[in-house]
């Protein structure tokens, strides 16, 4: 006895079943909208946050967990990241200064840490972030720190001393830098216009291809792009995304001397606005301290952390700017306060220090 083979569903009907699927799922993210509405509610009545990130990394840590394909864990968390965002823009949305005009990598790492629906504050330099975090215009901020190429962005760090802000969280983006004109040819550049970071992580490339271009530091990648738009002798240095928001044509792709560059961007904010975040077992601290100018000062500020086992992950020094050759030293920590080798270790620190700041403590980004 033989028997017919089943046919396979055609595509009009796999249409159908997508079409249905997608109407459920609708209807499933406006009831967890709902949900959230009334969590908004609650919060309002009790003046708790209602930005909680490591809420949302809860959240996603068991949506990676509960995956089961074919889509992978890096896709699911970013849709999830999306629907987090989306719910609580309903409950309170949250305003967040970055580096702008739009199209920047600094926006990018807001969008990659709040969603795609936060409400961005462009401002003109990582000054103004810091001031309109400080004042209370924006609720959070997110400024550069360092470059894996070129260092720290060290007017950050000067930022850090005189601002009340704290970090609670970071971001590190992979950056990759494009040649970005009106036209689409390399000929006829005059200009590249792009932030000195920027045109620092391109200068091989630059060398090379446009020896005789003027290199033009901007106050962002970004405003590169948008002046790029306005003058054919000029090109950008920015993101794909940046090409999409000025109209221009992505002349050569990923320009950067290092195919790893990556920048590290921070999340600030006011301590009231959220506190410092809970432990996660992958923490960084980071603080400001001083020391007394003597013989071995320096030595002494690794014995706490060498004798309760802290490991520090980064040591910067800036000059303190008094005339006397002092300097500030920007250290970061593995570990979280709440855990008792890391209290004991900064409570000896502090004793050591003639000026002593916690920058804050936040997850290590992935």
């Amino acid at each position: 006895m033989s028997t017919t083979p089943q046919a396979s569903p055609d595509l009009a009907h796999l249409r159908i079943q997508i079409d249905s699927i997608d109407q459920q799922l609708l209807d499933l993210l406006n009831k967890r909208a709902h949900v959230a509405e009334q969590v908004g509610e609650i919060k309002k009545r009790e003046g708790s946050p209602f930005f909680r990130p490591d809420r949302v990394a809860q959240v996603i840590q068991k949506i990676e967990a509960a995956n089961q394909g074919p889509l992978k864990n890096a896709h699911v968390s970013a849709i999830w990241r999306e629907i987090m965002s989306a719910c609580l823009a309903l409950e309170s949305p949250q305003r967040v200064a970055v580096l702008g005009p739009a199209g920047t990598f600094c926006e990018e790492a807001a969008i990659q840490y709040f969603g795609g629906a936060a409400d961005l504050m462009y401002c003109n330099s990582f000054d103004e972030v810091f001031h309109a975090t400080a004042a209370g215009s924006a609720q959070y901020g997110v400024v550069g720190v360092e470059n894996s190429n070129e260092g720290v962005v060290t007017r950050s760090l000067d930022m850090f001393l005189h601002t009340p802000c704290h970090v609670v969280g970071e971001v590190s983006l992979l950056v990759r830098h494009n040649l970005l004109r009106s036209s689409n040819t390399v000929e006829g550049i005059q200009v590249v216009a792009a932030h000195p970071q920027a045109l620092a992580q391109c200068q091989g490339w630059l060398s090379k291809h446009l020896p005789h271009a003027e290199r033009r530091p901007v106050s962002s990648n970004a405003e590169g792009a948008r002046l790029a738009a306005l003058h054919p002798e000029i090109a950008g240095l920015a993101s794909e995304r940046a090409a999409q928001q000025f109209g221009l044509h992505v002349v050569a792709h990923a320009i950067q001397d290092d195919a790893y560059n990556r920048t590290r961007f921070a999340v600030i904010c006011l301590p009231h606005t959220l506190a410092t975040p809970a432990p996660t077992q992958n923490d960084c601290t980071s603080i400001i301290i001083s020391v007394p100018n003597r013989p071995g000062a320096v030595h002494d500020l690794l014995v706490p952390l060498k004798k309760h086992g802290v490991s520090m992950t980064r040591f910067e020094s800036r000059p303190a700017r008094t005339g006397q050759w002092e300097y500030y030293f920007y250290i970061d920590l593995a570990g979280h306060p709440d855990q008792p080798h890391v209290a004991s270790a900064l409570a000896e620190l502090r004793e050591l220090c003639a000026f002593y700041k916690e920058l804050g403590t936040y997850p290590v980004s992935k």
